[in-house]
């Protein structure tokens, strides 16, 4: 019997928007069959989709996105070193030769989920009715 690729992290609760969530679904699905370096871009590719599907008008630059998300404040204090590594990572494995390492997507990977986790699941725990006590 095969085994079935180990993918990395976990789910992400009350991502509202189905293409967010696929493209983290895929993110993590191309890192379990060492597609680093397209994890890498997924991830990249994420940032534009979560500005996007939060509000910033389609057809806009990069740079354009990353800044949404921060003046709107969907980076959590002292995260936007995590989103500049998601984005120069992305930038390279997108505009450059060489691929990514196994140990970049993970770092990569593991800067997405939190940042999903910050923007989606913990604001849609705390909307989840608190039972009575």
């Amino acid at each position: 019997m095969a085994c079935l690729p180990k993918v990395l992290g976990n789910a992400v609760k009350h991502i509202p928007d189905p293409d967010v969530e696929g493209l983290f679904k895929e993110a993590k699905s191309c890192f379990s069959i060492n597609a680093f370096t397209s994890s890498v871009m997924c991830c990249r590719k994420l940032l534009m989709n979560i500005s996007v599907a939060e509000g910033a008008k389609e057809g806009k630059g990069f740079v354009d996105y990353v800044n949404f998300l921060n003046d709107n404040n969907y980076i959590p204090p002292n995260g936007k070193k995590w989103v500049d590594s998601i984005r120069q990572l992305g930038n390279e494995a997108n505009h450059k030769i060489d691929f990514k390492s196994k140990e970049d997507a993970e770092r990569i990977l593991i800067f997405t989920e939190m940042l999903l986790r910050f923007i989606y699941e913990l604001p849609g725990i705390m909307e989840v009715p608190q039972q009575m006590e």
